[in-house]
């Protein structure tokens, strides 16, 4: 029933375009207009995404009805790598204005509202929504962002969208404004007319919310303000480190576009990746472990497999409580591991598990009660070593996402030099100068408004 899922999930993004753009039309403040807006493109985003996964669903399951022989299946496509956590964070954009822009502060002062679009297959974020003018050397994005069901050949997208404030469309309520101001200069009847035409459903802004992309489903023409994609990039695992990076940048549009902004044409972030074989118990159960060569007897432990370790703890209850293991044997890359024949008199299974520690080979014997236990065993040893092999960098130790903490006012501070300046030299993660935010107020007005409406459906 996943394409039930999914399915709903169209339905409701739907339904939240419905409401987002009544709300948009009746937007009078340019901050709210702003926000609704970004709402509206976010929507349509996740209807594509959403509408696209349908359809390669709906083709797996014509090809899986089609001609399936059990001869035709080939045993070594069946194992899947497992799945895991993406995340990015401290996002930053460097701007690179003009001298007599940035350091004269001469020309009009423009302020754009920016804005990223984030997607793993059919999973879309957005970051806040940041104000930017020509005072700001970055755009900084505060939010760590989390994909929860990648997979090690993923690809992550990242647009940029930007829309100048100062348009004609910025406030929802600008239409109606002139319709009023040229009713009452025309005089009653022609006015009449000519406010009809611009009050009329597609008499509006025209539809392309969303940088020009074109939507499967049709959208009722809003007014209001118009994002446009300023700038795009994809991340992929070869990305992935554990600390701040510099990623290249593909830039759209050009200086004569109303939202162009003069992007250094660099992002800098930090991505890391938390594959679940890293972070989850692939495998327990009760083990006798012997070390080869020395004299001390068996030791009965349960064992967990775990990342690059197999957890040994004296009782199963120790993995609950968090008391730490009685030892640990590593399980990694370089890792030999094979099964071997069961002693004779004997119902118990044993598996061969070797490592290297500096210049010296460590060998444990791992007995299990039976041969299915063994062959269990087994097979999480194999499938821990192949995910490993597929996510590879990610598994060399476990990978932190930070969340950040609450926000609190950002201080007055001196400028200090531009990022743009610095970017040769590892960049620390630190809030960008002279950033204004957005008042969250804003946000939750929309999102209130948007669920007091379908709450009354």
């Amino acid at each position: 029933a996943l394409d039930s899922d999914i399915q709903k999930k169209i339905d409701y993004e739907i339904r939240m375009r419905e409401g987002t753009c009544k709300l948009l039309g009746a937007c009078s403040q340019r901050d709210q207009a702003l926000e609704a807006a970004k709402s509206l493109l976010t929507c349509n985003a996740r209807i594509l995404a959403y509408m696209s996964e349908l359809q390669r669903m709906k083709e797996a399951q014509i090809l899986q009805r089609a001609a399936r022989r059990p001869s035709d299946a080939d045993p070594l496509d069946e194992r899947l790598p497992c799945k895991g956590k993406v995340a990015i964070s401290d996002l930053r954009i460097p701007l690179m204005w003009k001298d007599t822009e940035y350091f004269k502060n001469k020309g009009e002062l423009h302020r754009y509202a920016v804005f990223c679009l984030l997607q793993l297959g059919g999973e879309i974020h957005d970051t806040d929504m940041v104000m930017v003018d020509r005072t700001m050397t970055d755009i900084c994005f505060d939010s760590t962002i989390v994909f929860n069901e990648a997979e090690p050949g993923f690809e992550l997208r990242v647009e940029l969208y930007s829309c100048c404030t100062e348009d004609e469309s910025s406030t929802g309520g600008a239409p109606r404004k002139l319709a009023s101001r040229l009713g009452s200069s025309l005089g009653r009847s022609s006015g009449r007319k000519v406010r009809t035409g611009l009050e009329s459903p597609g008499g509006g802004s025209p539809v392309g919310n969303g940088g020009g992309t074109p939507l499967l489903l049709s959208v009722p023409s809003t007014p209001g303000p118009k994002y446009h994609l300023l700038a795009h990039t994809s991340l992929t695992l070869a990305h992935v480190q554990d600390g701040f990076r510099t990623h290249d940048l593909s830039i759209t549009g050009n200086e004569e576009c109303s939202y162009w902004l003069p992007l250094y044409g660099s992002m800098c972030c930090r991505l890391v990746a938390q594959p679940r074989c890293m972070t989850d118990q692939m495998m327990s159960g009760r083990l006798t472990v012997k070390v080869r060569g020395q004299l001390d007897g068996a030791e009965n432990v349960y064992g967990v497999l775990k990342g690059t370790n197999l957890f040994c703890y004296h009782r199963e209850e120790d993995v609950d409580a968090k008391v730490e293991p009685a030892f640990t044997i590593a399980i990694n890359k370089e890792t030999r591991i094979r099964a071997t024949e069961k002693e004779p008199c004997s119902k118990a299974q044993s598996i061969s598990i070797s490592n290297r520690y500096g210049g010296e080979e460590v060998t444990h014997t791992v007995a299990v009660e039976s041969r299915e236990d063994a062959q269990r065993w087994m097979e999480a040893f194999w499938q821990q070593f192949y995910d490993m092999s597929q996510w590879k960098q990610c598994c060399d130790d476990l990978m932190k996402i930070e969340m950040p903490s609450p926000r609190k006012p950002t201080p007055t501070v001196a400028k200090q030099g531009s990022l743009y300046h610095e970017m040769t030299k590892p960049l620390p993660v630190q809030s960008c100068e002279g950033l204004l935010l957005q008042d969250n107020a804003v946000s939750s007005e929309v999102r209130a408004l948007l669920s007091s409406y379908y709450s009354d459906r």
